[in-house]
């Protein structure tokens, strides 16, 4: 989870920036790492710097900050991207690291982890605000389902909300994640398995049998669940 922001504002930046799809993990060598600004060059989002680890120079890109030359950083993951042309700065760099994070002190894991998991709490309960689907007739919520699982176990549900993530063929189904606004027991989204197909940001309706607790193996486990649904 901790790339997934990284990859996210990546995936922006080459939409609107980049001719270019060709980007590789940082090495695990690299990954606390100390530089030296020796060059900084800001748009209008984001802040390039030409950074020095020993001997070796190379070029970060981090969303826009006020970073200085001389100064001492750190960071703690990227991505690199090759041939990656900035229009904004009319230049191409052979290869750049995206880093979702720098700092002027050490980044520790605990401080690190801690900031991940407030940035995706954040994100989620920002895309749980957009989110506002009422249930179909004769159907019920994503919060109605979590505080009552036990009343509806076993079960057929019909559930109407939007596409928020979908994993295709696992184990012979699609995965599929809804959210439609409510929330219960700490969790706002809710897993449906099914051989329809369909897209992130649809609003669909799904029917099918809840299951609690199921475990599928290979470190699927679900403590709340829809089987066999189809798209109504």
């Amino acid at each position: 989870m901790r790339i997934t922001l990284l990859i996210v504002s990546i995936t922006l930046l080459m939409s609107c920036e980049s001719k270019k799809k060709d980007y590789a993990p940082l090495s695990k060598e690299m990954a606390q790492n100390e530089v030296v600004v020796n060059e900084v060059l800001q748009t209008g989002g984001y802040t390039y710097v030409l950074v020095q680890q020993s001997n070796q120079e190379f070029w970060l890109a981090v969303s826009k900050t006020d970073v200085e030359v001389g100064e001492k950083l750190y960071f703690s993951e990227a991505m690199e991207m090759k041939d990656f042309e900035s229009k904004e700065l009319n230049r191409v760099f052979e290869s750049i690291f995206f880093v979702d994070q720098i700092s002027r002190e050490p980044i520790s894991a605990e401080t690190k982890k801690a900031e991940v998991s407030a940035k995706r709490q954040e994100g989620i309960q920002k895309l749980l605000d957009s989110i506002k689907i009422s249930p179909v007739e004769g159907g019920y919520s994503i919060g109605e389902l979590y505080k009552n699982a036990e009343k509806y176990n076993q079960q057929t549900v019909k559930v109407r909300g939007q596409v928020v993530k979908v994993n295709l063929d696992i184990m012979d189904r699609n995965w599929v994640h809804l959210m439609d606004g409510t929330k219960g027991e700490n969790r706002s989204d809710l897993t449906f398995t099914t051989n329809d197909v369909v897209k992130v940001g649809d609003t669909i309706t799904f029917e099918g049998v809840l299951a609690m607790d199921r475990e599928f193996g290979a470190g699927y486990v679900y403590p709340l669940i829809v089987e066999n649904a189809v798209v109504k």
